[in-house]
């Protein structure tokens, strides 16, 4: 876990702006803007009046920009595959960021949906998505979620050791049905991102060694509850270019060059882990740029084996739904800090933290903040937006400028927290978990509700009221349950 020690006082890449209440396009949402009165607005919705509604802190997602976003992609995959007489799917990465409301939306755009847990598989189907649209990852899929998986018809289930290869062929003949699986490799490309986001390292927990992939295949061959659809392989997440993609592919047709000996292989999936734009300084590839890369690298090198080109799967993560995200804070204490004879800190402490944005004490993750309640004429000062937490890691924006005037009681929001936030939030110091708001065309409705302090108690089975397993709290506020 970071700490605020770990790091430079200004990070060289920050600079100070011109007008601190400026909105950078890449980083914010597509439908965010600030209007006269200086307050931001998401998919046409008044921040202040977000956070008087639902209160805060409060997760804002644009619906618009979700959609759009899902749509942009796969018509970037689908065009880059037909220009090399390819076809092209996309799944949305549940993991990102899961409630039914978005895989509804994602689904609608056709997007098929990767689940890693049996919760996620649970999210999925009760959105009404089509299981045979649905991948199930994982390097440790529990028996009751591999049979689950099975039982539904998931439509692809990606295998990560010789062990549960077994696993999913007996559940499988047991249900009198035949699974499709990939087979996930390690490629030996590291992406250029963090060492804990990145997946296709040799001495690592997911998938085989590329070469241990080929017995691995041979014996789902062998077993008649299995059909063997192709490879999977993912090189990490957050990832600007397609220098490691190419590299990746080569190797992966190669491997999927010498299975076709020993019958068909229709699938490839590149993964994909897309990165986006946190901060002013990020400067993530276009889709359209990335599609026709990977896709041409691809072709290029089943062309020289004079192979076909297999139809292409792709998981572009963070990349559909992060820059759709906003989360609004409450400023609750504001403190001058001396870090040196030269420079003066502020410490802006917000009524969240850690527990709803993990990412910066995980990974030492930068984000960009604005006061979103009003304009300010006051010049930017260097602060830092810390959390409520009892952690000297506990901090949401290592580095920014804000106003200098920024005060208790403002508005603060946060921009790209989309993706990796609500679904790695915890209830750190029992605080509960924030809403999620959803806006379209100047209309907000909530999504997913609050966590209360009675639904954390009603877990706590020696506190007075406690509910018996497996009853879910009806507390809620008058607003949730509107």
């Amino acid at each position: 876990m970071s700490t605020a020690s770990d790091r430079p006082a200004v990070p060289e890449w920050l600079s100070a702006p011109e007008d601190p209440n400026a909105l950078t396009p890449i980083v914010w949402p597509a439908g965010s803007d600030r209007g006269d009165d200086g307050v931001l607005r998401v998919g046409g919705v008044a921040a202040d009046d977000l956070a008087a509604r639902f209160g805060t802190p409060l997760y804002v997602l644009d619906e618009d920009g979700v959609r759009s976003r899902a749509r942009e992609v796969l018509a970037a995959f689908r065009h880059a595959a037909a220009r090399h007489g390819g076809t092209a799917r996309v799944y949305y990465a549940g993991k990102a960021f899961l409630s039914t409301e978005v895989v509804r939306w994602v689904t609608e755009e056709g997007l098929g949906v990767d689940v890693a847990s049996g919760g996620e598989l649970a999210v999925a189907l009760a959105a009404g998505a089509d299981p045979a649209r649905l991948g199930l990852h994982g390097n440790n899929k529990l028996l009751p979620e591999i049979a689950e998986a099975v039982r539904v018809g998931v439509g692809t289930i990606v295998v990560d050791s010789r062990i549960e290869i077994e696993r999913v062929a007996e559940t499988a003949a047991a249900e009198g049905r035949v699974q499709t699986v990939l087979v996930r490799v390690n490629s030996g490309v590291h992406a250029e991102t963090h060492d804990f986001l990145a997946t296709a390292h040799e001495d690592q927990k997911f998938g085989f060694a590329m070469a241990d992939a080929a017995a691995a295949v041979a014996r789902i061959r062998e077993l008649p509850s299995l059909r063997f659809a192709g490879l999977h392989c993912h090189i990490g997440s957050q990832i600007f270019g397609t220098a490691g993609f190419a590299e990746s592919a080569a190797r992966v047709v190669e491997l999927h060059a010498a299975l076709l000996a020993g019958g068909e292989v229709p699938l490839l999936n590149l993964g994909g882990g897309f990165g986006i734009a946190y901060t002013s300084t990020d400067d993530p590839t276009p889709i359209a740029q990335l599609a026709d890369g990977i896709v041409a690298a691809v072709a290029r090198e089943c062309a020289a084996r004079g192979i076909p080109l297999p139809e292409l799967a792709f998981e572009p993560g963070r990349a559909i739904v992060g820059r759709a995200g906003v989360t609004l804070y409450r400023v609750g204490t504001v403190k001058p800090v001396r870090v040196s004879d030269d420079l003066v800190r502020l410490y802006v402490s917000v009524d969240g933290g850690m527990s709803d944005n993990a990412r910066p004490a995980l990974y030492g993750a930068d984000y960009s903040a604005r006061i979103a309640g009003r304009r300010s004429d006051a010049a930017p000062a260097l602060a830092r937006v810390v959390g409520r937490h009892c952690e000297s890691g506990d901090i949401v924006v290592d580095a920014e400028y804000l106003p200098a005037d920024v005060a208790p009681g403002d508005l603060l929001a946060v921009a790209a927290t989309g993706a990796y936030c609500f679904s790695l939030a915890s209830n750190y110091n029992y605080v509960p978990r924030p809403p999620v708001a959803a806006v379209s065309g100047g209309a907000a409705r909530l999504i997913v509700r609050g966590e209360t302090v009675d639904d954390l108690l009603a877990r706590d089975l020696g506190a007075p009221h406690a509910e018996a397993p497996g009853v879910a709290s009806a507390s809620r506020t008058s607003e949730e349950s509107a």
